[in-house]
């Protein structure tokens, strides 16, 4: 009887789709229960020929690219990889050589692919920062990843495109591997708004990706809704908050990301301010990253404060003084979790920014 060569057996393993509540060992308390079942119904992942999806195993180098190559919609076709260990005859070639051509993969210094080595977290972060457009970056903060790593930058992009959020020690841990489950999530997280909201810190200021937040302000009523726009003005964005006017007109394209240690605004390609640092206590203050704004402090912890949605009690004050060498007038502004930046005052008592509605 001819046997079936590994890289059959991985094809074969990989084309029979079963739906993610007919597998035998994911059950619907796994953590990464819903990111399964959605790359599943797009015929992204599939589960193995006797039933199981084996969410805890680790995910192979083929197996990655294969994913991808079904969400990018390569051909599949068996053909040269350029890699000494992956053969045309290999059945990921098709995947592995077109994403090798669009950059999205690359081999080892020695020439091969290593198909059935275990996927990295570092290798993930490399993939990912190229497989999914992310206009910004963020500083990072974990004890383990420093800025004179090759994986720094990566992790910097698909830290601030909420993909992934490191662990509880603040450590990203770029050595370990990454598990079926894991890489279901981390994929799920770079295409859906909803998944991008389980990569927060603990009590985050984030907003809801998933909801549209309208407030006041001194030039009108504005909307700002998190979508996906593939590029404005010749510029790559991907996944920003559009500002648009109460007849959605759009004003401008926002992003906001934060870390374990700020949370920060801006726009992409462009300045951004942090607006939070953490741990939040009275009396902390910082200089934003430009010269033309004055130092900010928080001043003052669960205040309450009313705007037309509702009333919060749980809100930062932060005040940013008066300069006249820098044309600041100053303000205060209001910060609460969840929700991010519900209301702005001027010094003088004027409101030039209210939430007014969730959508």
């Amino acid at each position: 009887m001819k046997k079936l060569s590994i890289g059959t057996c991985l094809v074969l393993m990989l084309s029979l789709a079963i739906p993610a509540q007919a597998a035998s060992d994911l059950a619907t308390s796994h953590l990464f229960y819903e990111e399964i079942s959605y790359l599943v119904d797009r015929d992204v992942l599939s589960g193995y020929p006797d039933g199981t999806m084996r969410p805890d195993t680790g995910v192979t180098r083929a197996e990655a690219v294969i994913m991808m190559g079904r969400l990018k919609g390569f051909d599949r076709t068996q053909r040269h990889t350029g890699f000494s260990d992956v053969p045309s005859s290999h059945k990921a070639s098709g995947y592995i050589a077109a994403a090798a051509e669009a950059k999205l993969v690359k081999g080892y210094p020695d020439g091969s692919y290593r198909p059935n080595n275990t996927l990295t977290r570092a290798e993930m972060a490399f993939i990912l920062s190229r497989l999914f457009i992310v206009p910004f970056r963020t500083d990072i903060s974990f004890t383990d990843v420093s800025r004179n790593m090759r994986v720094y930058e990566p992790v910097q992009k698909i830290l601030a495109a909420n993909i992934t959020i490191g662990y509880p020690d603040n450590t990203f841990r770029p050595n370990d591997t990454v598990t079926r489950g894991q890489f279901a999530a981390f994929l799920a997280r770079g295409l859906e708004p909803k998944f991008k909201n389980d990569a927060t810190i603990k009590q985050s200021y984030l907003r809801d990706k998933t909801k549209t937040y309208v407030y006041d302000t001194e030039f009108g009523v504005e909307r700002h809704v998190y979508n996906y726009v593939p590029a404005r003005n010749g510029l790559a964005l991907g996944y920003v908050w559009s500002i648009n006017t109460k007849d959605n007109l759009l004003l401008t394209d926002s992003v906001e990301f934060e870390t374990s240690t700020h949370y920060t605004f801006g726009m992409p390609y462009s300045e951004s301010y942090t607006e939070l640092e953490y741990p939040v206590k009275i009396g902390q203050n910082w200089y934003m990253n430009t010269m033309y704004a004055a130092p900010r402090e928080v001043t003052n912890i669960g205040v309450t404060v009313k705007t037309p949605y509702r009333m919060f009690t749980n809100a930062v004050e932060v005040t940013v003084a008066a300069n006249s060498e820098l044309l600041e007038k100053g303000h205060i502004y209001y910060m609460v979790e969840g929700f991010g930046e519900v209301k702005s005052v001027d010094l003088d008592g004027t409101v030039t920014k209210e939430l007014i509605a969730i959508e």
